[in-house]
């Protein structure tokens, strides 16, 4: 590593990103407004609207699955408050999003407000990682990247679910936790699996090849296969489920892909009942991350009466959202599923 400018870099990481709190502001109101609108606005209050169906629904699971780089942009304490308020039951996540941002964050280390209007030849000379207008210091990014290793090395040497190895992580921060109530931790503290089937395509990936390359002959491995064939035994013994989806990619297909699993191992299950995907991908292109909904309940995945697609960046709409189901009050009521439990 070359030599840095650390009074450059220091400028440039100054202003900390601050996460929405959804228990701080009552967005009932403006969710009732908005449904009497039209365009996203609208599309919004139904989603806002499903969500409360899911977790008013006594036999409902809820699957939240989380792509893209919301936790990094504001929204960490609001995942970490849907499992603590019991609105998730099992999560389906990219590695990025767990580790890169929401493990990373409960380690100590910090998001800042960047610009995407910067010379990123000069971020990269002092180290300075970009998404769009939020810097990370790479550095630390790299520290996290050791102690997941760290965490690796501790443990018996055979093929982990990533449900398994994050379920591990969230043991490990009760203890050494830096920042507390992070999504990992409260996770694990409340029998809340979360999947990360791509682990290896993060910061984590880094990880835990440091681990096996110190450890040739002996050493732990991701086995996404058991991930899969996990999901759908929460799947199988769930009555109904619903789906909760930021983003696409593979944690959406992942999840929707429960419902085909089941049926190829002989099983024959209910498709998704309920299912919300907020996305500003397009259509056109054929992309797992933009197929519709109404496209998914083709192949048998999800049903399309309760259903709805918000075209909207995801940090736009998601406070107003939650916060709307969270004063709903529903989840009050709601018994916690803890899936977690099944795989003991």
């Amino acid at each position: 590593m070359e030599k840095i400018n650390l009074a450059k870099k220091k400028a440039l990481l100054k202003e900390v990103i601050k996460h929405v709190d959804i228990t701080s502001f009552d967005s009932t109101k403006i969710i009732s407004s908005m449904r009497e609108m039209s365009f996203t606005s609208r599309d919004a209050a139904r989603a806002a609207d499903i969500l409360n169906m899911m977790v008013t629904d006594k036999d409902c699971t809820v699957i939240l699955t989380l792509a893209g780089s919301t936790s990094a942009g504001g929204c960490m304490q609001l995942y970490a408050d849907m499992v603590k308020y019991k609105m998730v039951d099992a999560i389906v996540a990219t590695g990025a999003s767990i580790v890169d941002m929401d493990f990373f964050e409960a380690l100590g280390y910090k998001h800042y407000k960047g610009t995407p209007y910067v010379n990123d030849a000069e971020l990269r000379s002092v180290y300075v990682d970009r998404i769009y207008d939020t810097f990370i210091d790479e550095v630390d990014l790299q520290k996290c990247d050791a102690v997941i290793g760290q965490i690796a090395d501790s443990l018996e040497p055979r093929p982990y679910s990533s449900r398994e190895f994050i379920m591990e992580m969230g043991k490990w921060l009760t203890k050494n936790a830096k920042k507390k109530g992070s999504l990992v931790q409260t996770a694990y503290e409340n029998n809340v699996p979360i999947f990360c089937p791509a682990f290896s395509d993060s910061s984590a990936g880094f990880g835990l090849v440091l681990h096996q390359w110190k450890n040739p002959k002996k050493h732990l491995s991701i086995d996404s296969v058991k991930d899969l064939m996990e999901l759908t035994m929460i799947k199988m013994k769930a009555p109904t489920s619903g789906l909760f989806m930021i983003g696409g990619g593979v944690p959406k297909n992942f999840a929707q892909d429960t419902v085909v699993c089941a049926e190829v191992l002989g099983k024959e299950v209910p498709m998704h009942k309920y299912a919300i995907q907020i996305t500003v991908a397009d259509v056109r292109d054929g992309a797992c991350s933009s197929s519709t909904l109404k496209e998914a309940s083709s192949w048998g995945k999800v049903q399309t009466i309760y259903e709805q697609m918000v075209y909207a960046e995801a940090t736009s709409v998601l406070p107003l959202i939650v916060s709307y189901v969270y004063h709903k009050k529903g989840w009050e009521q709601r018994q916690k599923r803890e899936w977690q439990k099944i795989f003991a």
